[in-house]
């Protein structure tokens, strides 16, 4: 018979995986509390919470949630990372933290409905970030417009050029 602790525990669970844009598993044997708490406070100022969670409620709260596919994932030590805003900061985080030596392994995740495999996670790291993707966009845009710019500046140049031979050629005549 579930407690009522239980009960609330899977509810709260379920509205953080319902509201959520990413969820992020991870094993996280083998970590100090230190190590957690600097994980912690980085994901925290990302606006992603994290947070270690039972199988058997997270199972369930997956399920009342409508997500499949990530109940394979939920064995042994587990933590969630919930991601409000941003999908790609969490991922940025984890695999920072792993790249310094953290003691954490990514099982899985889910971005945007899709359950994604931990090297689909390390790839989603590794993309730029939007405003490195923005500035991008705007240099390609640029790109050709100051090519146009310099041919149509050239030609006005070769023109001036043109008259003023002419006009010289001109005044030598008269």
């Amino acid at each position: 018979m579930p407690t009522a602790e239980k009960v609330a525990k899977v509810n709260e669970l379920t509205q953080k995986m319902a509201g959520s844009t990413a969820i992020f598993l991870a094993d996280f044997t083998g970590l100090d509390v230190a190590s957690v708490t600097d994980l912690r406070s980085q994901l925290r100022k990302a606006s992603v919470e994290y947070e270690v969670v039972k199988n058997r409620l997270a199972k369930r709260a997956a399920q009342e949630a409508g997500i499949a596919g990530l109940e394979q994932y939920f064995v042994g030590p587990t933590a969630i990372a919930f991601a409000k805003d941003d999908p790609v900061a969490p991922a940025k985080i984890l695999q920072k933290f792993i790249d310094t030596g953290g003691k954490i392994a990514i099982k899985s995740g889910l971005v945007d409905g899709q359950v994604i495999s931990s090297e689909q996670i390390k790839a989603l790291a590794s993309l730029p970030s939007r405003e490195q993707l923005l500035a991008q966009v705007v240099r390609a845009a640029q790109g050709p417009l100051y090519g146009l710019s310099g041919v149509l500046t050239g030609l006005l140049r070769n023109l001036v050029g043109v008259i003023a031979a002419i006009e010289k050629k001109q005044g030598e005549g008269a």
